[in-house]
């Protein structure tokens, strides 16, 4: 099975390595050129363009708009002790959108990446 591909428009391909990579067990599997990473988490691959970096992705369209960080369309990670891990990130300084919310699905929480990038991370229940 092909690995799923996430691509994310950032700031700084630097920063964003360092984030991922310390807070959220991701490795890096290539980073070829400064503005231009692929991170890896299990079958996950994020495609990481630094906004203002050449290639394709960051490519106005024809009516003028360019990809820019932030949104809400989102990765999901699923996390065993959700809890425990947003303490931690709390006091490594990391920015959130909200607090824990509780559903259906288990319990979940959006953070920032360093560009504004969405993150959901989610305890399902009986994890």
């Amino acid at each position: 099975m092909a690995p799923i591909r996430v691509r994310y428009i950032v700031d700084d391909v630097i920063a964003t390595i360092a984030f991922y990579t310390q807070h959220l067990d991701f490795m890096v599997k290539t980073h070829p050129v400064p503005g231009f990473t692929i991170l890896q988490r299990d079958d996950l691959h994020l495609i990481v363009n630094e906004k203002n970096g050449q290639g394709g992705a960051t490519q106005a369209m024809p009516d003028g708009r360019k990809p820019e960080p932030g949104g809400w369309n989102r990765i999901q990670i699923e996390v065993k002790d959700l809890d425990s891990l947003v303490e931690n990130l709390r006091k490594a300084g990391v920015r959130f959108r909200n607090d824990i919310v509780t559903g259906f699905g288990g319990k979940q929480i959006l953070l920032d990446d360093p560009a504004g990038n969405p993150i959901e991370l989610l305890e399902s229940p009986g994890k």
